[in-house]
């Protein structure tokens, strides 16, 4: 086996152990499963872990190198017009091919689903081309979310509350497994054609502004739908006897997850054709290190998206289900969290965006904290999600706080820190979120007779958002610890760390302070 395969399938094993012994230990203590319902739920845990070591592998090997390829051409041509169209043409193919998408369109019935989709992919089209010549031109990233922010609470208010928690789950999952690495690494290419002291805090950043686009272009797209009702189709677990039933159910649900994979891949396959016919940027070692990474990603993503949705969807619904019809449906809420804090270690995407933020700030911020950081808020945000299905809470009443205070933090916290905690929230809701935690709200808000399109979405929304907090609260601290250390050995503070105080607007004034003194 390949070396660097085997080291990505022992990490998913560690990120997807602990949301398995949750699972199990809840049906030992709380609600009895079935031995065949288990198996199947550990069978799926088996083709996930599999699945993520994958596509990690092949992420790595197809995605990231080309989105940078792309990136840098991008960056040295002076054609304004060229960029933007280039921008909005890649965001929209590659949210197109999001299968995160795909599951969202599928339960609004009021909606054509191609008719969502596109408005999605238009949004992140637009959205992408405006984060590339924000780069390019230097723009503040803050600046830039206030401004859009403000827009899209505002617009908020004028469109159906049904229609909501739809809305702001379309930010969350176009920033998927195939989104993410290939923004990221554009982001990166971007950057590094400028060669400022700067270049690394704007590489981050495109996630952000690429999720904003979805949410506003479906609220524009409320206007003129209204659904009052989710049609979501709940996941039953299959009736299971024998070894051979197990792996026969596996067997016939994976040909729609075969097609479903390739057909989202064909149209980044055809970008990667197009690109190198033109640029004939990539040597014939780095082609087919390219090419056989898209096969990679292809069986790591049949592979996870197989498990999850076979094995513990169903399960998810279910535990939700059973657990708000008891007497001590309360315990959801520290339960929720529990799942919440571990399944964002089993997002594929997450650790994508990890060892990226780890390699550009050259360890400052290592990929232990950034998960250990993420995992903290996205605890936070299902616990609130729970506490929705289980009170009816309206979404306004967290979303709207929960974003002011990110923007606030915005100001404060060193540039890096903005784009990376932006990026984060994005990237936190994938997967696992739509496939686990989705069915688990689902399942207990039918319980307790809530309002699925109210109370149950939005879970998305949530886990997108409190990583902008979180990370950005380990942004404060990473500032305070450069001030300490620069009071500390005030004649031989590195040029690098000052570099990194001044990039920050907020300590002008404590760096010519110090240059004073």
């Amino acid at each position: 086996m390949n070396q660097k395969l085997k080291e990505n399938i022992l990490e998913s094993l560690s990120a997807v152990l602990p949301i398995t012994g949750i699972v199990l230990l809840l049906s030992i203590l709380l609600v009895p499963v079935e031995i065949g319902t288990m198996v199947m739920f550990m069978s799926g845990a088996v083709l996930l872990v599999v699945g993520m070591g994958f596509f990690q592998l092949g992420a790595e090997m197809s995605m990231t190198p080309l989105g940078e390829g792309i990136g840098v051409q991008i960056a040295k041509t002076r054609k304004i017009f060229f960029i933007l169209l280039i921008g909005f043409f890649m965001g929209a193919i590659i949210t197109i091919s999001e299968p995160d998408l795909q599951v969202l369109a599928q339960q609004v019935p009021s909606i054509p689903n191609y008719t969502l989709i596109l408005t999605v992919a238009a949004g992140v089209g637009i959205f992408l081309a405006v984060a590339i010549l924000r780069i390019l031109f230097q723009i503040h990233l803050s600046t830039i979310l206030i401004v859009l922010y403000i827009a899209l609470i505002g617009m908020s208010f004028l469109v159906s509350k049904d229609f909501l928690a739809v809305a702001f789950d379309s930010g969350g999952v176009t920033t998927g497994p195939m989104t993410v690495p290939f923004i990221m690494a554009m982001g990166v290419g971007l950057a590094s054609v400028r060669g400022d002291r700067n270049a690394s805090s704007d590489s981050f950043g495109l996630v952000a502004l690429s999720s904003i686009g979805p949410v506003l272009a479906v609220l524009i797209l409320g206007f003129f739908f209204h659904p009052t009702e989710a049609a979501y189709g709940n996941s039953t677990v299959a009736n299971v006897h024998t070894t051979r039933d197990v792996v026969w159910e596996f067997f016939i649900n994976m040909p729609p997850y075969i097609r479903e994979v390739l057909i989202s891949l064909l149209p980044v396959a055809a970008v990667f054709v197009i690109f190198q016919l033109l640029t004939r940027r990539y040597k014939h070692r780095q082609r087919k290190r390219i090419i056989v990474g898209f096969a990679y990603t292809y069986i790591g993503l049949v592979l996870f998206l197989c498990g999850v949705n076979v094995g513990f969807a169903p399960v998810g619904s279910s535990l939700g289900h059973d657990i708000a019809s008891e007497s001590w449906k309360w315990l959801l809420i520290p339960i929720g969290m529990l799942i919440g804090y571990y399944i964002v270690k089993a997002e594929p995407a997450i650790q994508v965006l990890n060892h990226q933020v780890e390699d550009v700030t050259n360890g400052a911020v290592s990929a232990k904290s950034m998960n250990r950081c993420l995992s903290i808020g996205v605890a936070v945000s299902v616990g609130l999600a729970m506490l929705r299905v289980l009170t009816g809470l309206p979404i306004y009443w967290i979303i709207i706080p929960g974003y002011v205070i990110a923007l606030v933090l915005s100001r404060l916290v060193p540039k890096m820190f903005v784009g990376i905690a932006f990026d984060s929230g994005g990237v936190a809701s994938g997967p696992m979120t739509t496939t686990f935690l989705l069915p688990l709200s689902i399942g207990a808000c039918e319980a307790v007779g809530g309002n699925i399109m109210t109370d149950a979405f939005g879970v998305v929304a949530l886990v997108a958002l409190t990583p902008l907090i979180a990370v950005q609260i380990m942004g404060i601290q990473y500032k305070w610890k450069l001030k300490k250390a620069q009071a500390l050995v005030p004649d031989t503070v590195s040029k690098d760390i000052e570099d990194e105080i001044i990039e920050d607007d907020t300590f002008e004034d404590d760096i010519f302070d110090f240059e004073e003194d």
